[in-house]
C-alpha cells in the first residue's frame, strides 16, 4: 500500500491544504497493525499548472467556480499522479479533490493535528490506513 502526504518541500514540511501543495511525499506503507513502517518512495511535485508553486498558501480558499472545466481537470491531474496511492492524508480537501481523489481509489484520510513533517503525521494516522 501507499500514502500520500502534501508537503511545502524537500524538508517534507506537512501542507494542510492537499489541491494547493507543491509536492506529495509518497511512502510505501509495510506490515500491518501496529507495527507498520513506512518507507519514503519520492517526493512528487503537484502537477497542477494553474497555480503559483513558489507562493504557495495552505489556507487558501479558491474564490472561482468550482465547476469551471479547466479547474477541475488540473484536479484530476493530481488524481492521475497519486494514482498509484491508496491514501492521500490532508488538513483539507474541496470537493474537487475529493472527486478526483475517489475516482483514482484514493481514500482521503484527515489530519487535523499540529502541522509537522511527513513522518510524524503519518504516525499520527497510521491506525487509520488499512487495507
Amino acid at each position: 500500500m501507499k500514502v500520500a502526504i502534501p508537503v511545502k518541500d524537500s524538508n517534507l514540511s506537512f501542507f494542510g491544504n492537499a489541491g494547493h501543495t507543491p509536492y506529495f511525499a509518497v511512502y510505501t506503507i509495510k506490515g500491518g497493525g501496529m507495527f507498520k513502517s513506512f518507507d519514503l518512495e519520492e517526493v512528487r511535485p503537484n502537477p497542477r499548472t494553474d497555480l503559483d508553486h513558489s507562493h504557495a498558501d495552505e489556507n487558501h480558499h479558491c474564490t472561482h467556480d468550482h465547476e469551471d472545466e479547466a479547474h477541475v481537470r488540473e484536479h484530476f491531474k493530481m488524481g492521475e499522479t497519486l494514482q498509484d496511492c491508496d491514501f492521500l492524508v490532508t488538513k483539507s480537501a474541496c470537493k474537487n479533490t475529493a472527486k478526483a481523489m475517489g475516482n483514482f481509489g484514493i481514500a482521503i484520510k484527515k489530519y487535523s493535528g499540529i502541522p509537522d513533517k511527513a513522518d510524524a503525521v503519518l504516525n499520527a494516522v497510521s491506525a487509520q490506513l488499512k487495507a
